[in-house]
């Protein structure tokens, strides 16, 4: 079972929590990302890993989103 597909087992108020925690973990990598990126002597590696780990906490923002307000045809 991977991370995304245990999303069915939790209540609707943890998935709000962890919406919220992951939401701070993306913005702090986007700052950190900034800032490293502003330094002339960032190294290109490091900025790549955390782009690829902000990638990653979109993806599962996207999922649990999904789940809260799922898209309901009118």
């Amino acid at each position: 079972m991977t991370a995304f597909e245990d999303l069915s087992l939790k209540s609707d108020e943890v998935l709000r929590i962890e919406l919220e925690e992951f939401r701070r973990q993306h913005r702090d990598l986007d700052e950190a990302i900034t800032a490293l990126e502003d330094k002339a002597t960032s190294d290109p590696l490091t900025v790549r890993r955390l782009k690829k780990q902000k990638l990653n906490i979109k993806d599962r923002i996207t999922h649990i989103e999904d789940r809260l307000y799922p898209d309901i045809i009118a």
